[in-house]
């Protein structure tokens, strides 16, 4: 049986998503749960990989399993085998050519800022503690210019396996949450790190450091260089994927 799960984590002591022999990995934590339950090593695949300190409210997963599950009983039995920080939160049967990765029309993702002269223990773990004040509006502005199709080699990391850097965006704003701003960005695929290098941008925007208008000439430029720093990961949530 194949099955689809949704799965939520808080990624600040994990490697990212994808196995790694350096440390433990959301997969390695899965995968390790599913064994203990199917009596033998259990592979999945997943919508998307996410980096190390990197959260999730909504990555998709699939599995295929020998042995019947309902799925309202894998779900308890894996939550009963998963660390804390690790939760399904949802399970269903698929058919047996459901590829969570390639099925995806569309990835989700939430980056938050805590806006505020003095950074919040509560967190810490999940928000980029921005003391500066910023301009939303202005940042509003410079995140629309991402909206659409381009080359963006200049929010690309270093490294990055894509076969190309032209991504399609959907969806590209702010909004303000008491004192965190939270940046959501919808799009077809994303390249690596592109949604932090995007979000380091902005906030140079909002700090008047760069203009609104910028943002589409550094999109033209397609240099990494120009562009802004990586924002830190304990800020970027992956928060749904739709089909």
């Amino acid at each position: 049986m194949r099955f689809k799960l949704t799965v939520e984590y808080d990624g600040t002591d994990y490697l990212g998503w994808q196995l790694q022999p350096q440390g433990p990995t959301v997969q390695g934590v899965l995968e390790a749960a599913l064994a203990r339950l199917a009596g033998e090593p259990v592979r999945v695949t997943a919508s998307g990989r996410t980096d190390a300190g990197v959260h999730a409210a909504g990555q998709v997963v699939a599995v295929t399993l020998r042995r019947a599950w309902t799925p309202d009983r894998l779900q308890r039995a894996l939550n009963a085998l998963t660390p804390r920080d690790v939760s399904i939160t949802g399970a269903e049967t698929v058919s047996d050519d459901f590829d969570p990765r390639r099925a995806a029309r569309s990835r989700v993702y939430e980056y938050r800022i805590w806006n505020g002269r003095w950074p919040s223990p509560f967190w810490r773990r999940y928000a980029w503690h921005v003391s500066r004040a910023l301009d939303l509006d202005a940042m509003q502005a410079g995140a629309q210019c991402f909206v659409g199709e381009h080359d963006f080699s200049a929010f690309r990391a270093a490294g990055c396996d894509a076969e190309h850097p032209v991504r399609r965006v959907l969806r590209s704003e702010w909004r303000r949450d008491g004192p965190q701003l939270v940046y959501t960005i919808e799009a077809t695929a994303f390249l690596r790190h592109m949604v932090r290098n995007i979000v380091g941008t902005l906030v140079e925007v909002g700090t008047g450091a760069r203009s609104a208008g910028g943002c589409a000439e550094l999109l033209a430029a397609r240099d990494r260089t120009l562009a802004g720093p990586t924002a830190p990961a304990c800020g970027l949530c992956l928060t749904r994927v739709t089909y």
